[in-house]
């Protein structure tokens, strides 16, 4: 039985990406606030730091979106798929007008107001157009992974990374972390909903296999995080050299995996860049083949780097100023990056997409989750134009870990 590759756009899609809204410009106004709070202080330094995460994260985010933009311009029937009423128009005028929204900054925003309208007009009033508003909700979820390994991640460790330096927390650096840590957590459900949308539909995960989903990446993310800032509490200097390092490390070897996202060449380096720095903190597979071994190399690799810094922090910390939290987080950190582990192995044996379908039929390609079907991108099968957004198909196919060998059951005739 041949499988659906395009889902129609649901209320819950349209809920998905106002929420999305709502949580960019709940990010946005705390990441102010914050600023705000260490410029009248007088923390120049801090300030800067944060001004800068927010800068670096903005123009990365930019770059993709003019990148894809400019690519899905040129794709055939991109006019039609677009009204007069949308930001992503394909004439001159336009083209020239979403320029100028990248270079101000707000072709991001943009995506999300222009989605939100198309959405409301697929799922509220019935209009046509939902292949586009499936196809701009994968978009935005993708440059919201970006965002937020760019900015909150790093920006949840330097709030972590004051409060220990300072032995205090003010309610600003509360509302930071709440902020920051929201939009990592919403992030991965979102970006996780968003490549199952590639599945069929029988394939599809409900809330409790999302749940777990959900918790071993939040359980492996937030030891990484603490282990940071523990280790720059200690020793602030080495941070930057420790970061540089690790991240020109992971950007060597996206490049040796020889990834394939972009459409040109220049939008290649800049997403294994970007690649690199998601590592620093998380581990998604991008190429073929299988990722069983990759993933055992990386996490070892952050298991023992994370053991490093915890053991430098242990070494250097002040006992007095400590003694209240450093038993607890010297055992807490590894046993919760164990649990992420042990959950992360509990979900690839009950819950994983291939122990959801049947096994696929002779002919049908499999992702590289396995055992759940999957249409071939062949030319002579191509779908119509913007009928489903390549970009996040092809790293759906990525995204999932290898199948195992068919067993006797799925063997047997």
């Amino acid at each position: 039985m041949e499988c659906s590759t395009f889902s129609e756009y649901s209320w819950l899609d349209f809920l998905f990406t106002v929420i999305g809204v709502f949580t960019f410009i709940f990010d946005i106004g705390s990441d102010l606030w914050v600023a705000q709070e260490f410029f009248l202080r007088g923390d120049f330094f801090w300030f800067g730091v944060l001004v800068s995460f927010m800068v670096l994260s903005s123009v990365v985010v930019q770059m993709f979106s003019w990148f894809w933009f400019s690519y899905d311009r040129e794709l055939e029937g991109y006019e039609e798929q677009t009204t007069s009423k949308n930001v992503l128009l394909a004439d001159e005028k336009h083209f020239k007008l979403y320029c100028w929204l990248h270079v101000l900054q707000l072709g991001f925003f943009f995506r999300h107001v222009s989605a939100i309208r198309q959405g409301f007009q697929v799922w509220w009033r019935g209009k046509q157009g939902s292949e586009y508003a499936v196809y701009m909700t994968h978009d935005l979820s993708m440059l919201r992974l970006i965002e937020t390994f760019c900015e909150s991640a790093p920006q949840l460790t330097l709030m972590l990374y004051i409060m220990l330096r300072t032995n205090r927390v003010r309610v600003v650096q509360y509302v930071s972390v709440v902020a920051s840590t929201s939009s990592v957590a919403w992030m991965l459900v979102d970006y996780h909903r968003s490549l199952r949308s590639f599945l069929p539909d029988k394939a599809q995960q409900g809330w409790g296999s999302s749940t777990v989903y959900f918790l071993w990446n939040l359980l492996l993310i937030a030891p990484r995080v603490v282990s940071l800032a523990l280790f720059a509490s200690v020793l602030p200097a080495y941070v930057a050299l420790h970061f540089l390092l690790h991240w020109g490390a992971l950007f060597l070897w996206a490049w040796r995996q020889r990834t394939s996202f972009m459409d040109s060449a220049a939008g290649e380096w800049l997403y294994r860049a970007t690649v690199g720095l998601i590592w620093y903190f998380s581990w998604f597979n991008v190429t073929d083949g299988s990722t069983r071994a990759r993933a055992a190399i990386y996490h070892a690799f952050m298991a023992a780097d994370g053991g490093i810094l915890l053991a430098t922090w242990w070494a250097y910390r002040d006992p007095a100023e400590t003694q209240r939290y450093a038993p607890g987080l010297a055992a807490g950190v590894p046993l919760c990056y164990a649990a992420g582990l042990l959950l992360k192995g509990l979900y690839y044996t009950c819950f994983h997409p291939r122990l959801l379908g049947p096994a696929p039929q002779a002919g049908e390609d499999v992702l590289d989750g396995g055992g759940v079907p999957f249409r071939s991108f062949a030319p002579e099968a191509a779908p119509p134009p913007l009928r489903q957004n390549k970009r996040m198909a092809g790293h759906a196919q990525l995204f999932y870990a290898p199948a195992p060998p068919p067993t006797a059951a799925h063997s047997a005739p």
